[in-house]
C-alpha cells in the first residue's frame, strides 16, 4: 500500500495502530483517515449527515458533502489496501462516545490514536448581520447556537480524551495520541464567535491533557490550519486570503492530513502541548 504524505514518506511507529477520526465524511477528518490507513493504521471514522436547514447558505460542494456519508472515504481507503470502518454517530449524545470506543475494539482493537476533528459548525455573531464577509448566512448569537458548537466541539472533544484515556489506563498502555484541531485566535474569532469559543476551549483541555497523560505515553496537540478548500472556499475566499498579511495560501485538506500524521507518528515523540499554526 503506497502511502499519500508527499513523496511516499513512510512515518514510524504508525503501522498496526488504531485511529478514531471524527467528523471523516469529507474534508480534513476525510484526508486524516486515508493518510493514517496509507501509513498503517486501522481506522474508525465516525460522521454525521447535516440536513439541508443547517447548511444554508453554504457553497454547493460543502453542502453536499456535509449531508454524505463516509462510504466514499472508505472505498478509497480500502482500494489504497487499507482498513477502515465508519460509524455515524452524533456526538452531542454523550452515550455515543464510549460506544466509539466499543466499535473500534470489536474491528481493530484499543483506540491508540484520538483525531478530534468534528465540529457541529455555524457562523454567528454579536451583531445584527445577517450575512458574512464573504456572504454566507450569519446567526445571531442564542443559546440554541452556543450550545449547538460547544456539544460538538468542547464537549463531545473533552468526554473523548477522558475516555481515551480511562481506556489507555485501564490497558496499562504505554503509547498514545492526541490531536485536535482549532481555529480562531486570541482575540476570539470575528463573525464566528461560537465556533472560535468552542475551540478555545477544546485547545485547553487538549493542553490539560498533554500534561495529565505525559506519565502514561500520551502526546497531545492542536493543529490550527490555515483557510482549508474542504468544499467552502470561493474566489471571495482566495481573495482576501491573497490580501491577508497572515495567510499565505488556501490549503488542501491532504496538506493538513500530513501534519496530523506526523503529529502520530514516532518521530513526533517529544511533540506535546503544542498549538501548531499552520500558514
Amino acid at each position: 500500500m503506497s502511502s499519500a504524505t508527499s513523496g511516499g514518506l513512510r512515518l514510524p511507529g504508525l503501522s498496526g495502530r488504531v485511529a478514531l477520526v471524527t467528523g471523516a465524511n469529507h474534508g480534513i477528518g476525510a484526508a486524516t483517515a486515508q493518510e493514517l490507513a496509507a501509513q498503517g493504521a486501522s481506522v474508525l471514522l465516525t460522521y454525521l449527515r447535516f440536513p439541508d436547514e443547517q447548511s444554508a447558505g453554504l457553497p454547493g460542494r460543502y453542502a453536499t458533502q456535509r449531508a454524505s456519508d463516509a462510504e466514499a472515504v472508505l472505498s478509497r481507503i480500502r482500494a489504497g489496501g487499507g482498513q477502515a470502518e465508519a460509524v455515524e454517530a452524533d456526538l452531542a449524545d454523550t452515550a455515543a462516545i464510549p460506544a466509539l470506543f466499543d466499535a473500534a475494539d470489536e474491528h481493530f482493537g484499543p483506540v491508540e490514536i484520538l483525531v478530534n476533528n468534528a465540529s457541529g459548525w455555524l457562523a454567528d455573531t454579536f451583531t445584527p448581520s445577517t450575512a458574512d464577509r464573504i456572504g454566507r448566512e450569519l446567526d445571531p448569537v442564542t443559546a440554541e447556537s452556543v450550545d449547538r458548537l460547544f456539544a460538538v466541539d468542547t464537549r463531545a472533544a473533552a468526554l473523548l480524551i477522558a475516555e481515551f484515556a480511562r481506556r489507555h489506563r485501564a490497558q496499562n498502555a504505554t503509547w498514545g495520541r492526541i490531536v485536535g484541531l482549532a481555529s480562531g485566535g486570541p482575540l476570539g474569532f470575528p463573525e464566528e464567535v461560537s465556533y472560535g469559543a468552542a475551540k478555545a476551549a477544546q485547545t485547553n483541555y487538549t493542553m490539560s491533557a498533554a500534561l495529565e497523560l505525559a506519565a502514561y505515553g500520551v502526546t497531545a496537540n492542536i493543529v490550527h490550519p490555515p483557510v482549508t478548500d474542504t468544499g467552502w472556499v470561493t474566489a471571495d475566499v482566495t481573495e482576501l486570503v491573497e490580501a491577508s498579511g497572515e495567510l499565505f495560501h488556501v490549503a488542501d485538506p491532504a496538506e493538513v492530513a500530513e501534519v496530523i500524521a506526523y503529529l502520530a507518528s514516532d518521530l513526533a515523540r517529544l511533540i506535546t502541548a503544542n498549538v501548531l499554526h499552520l500558514r
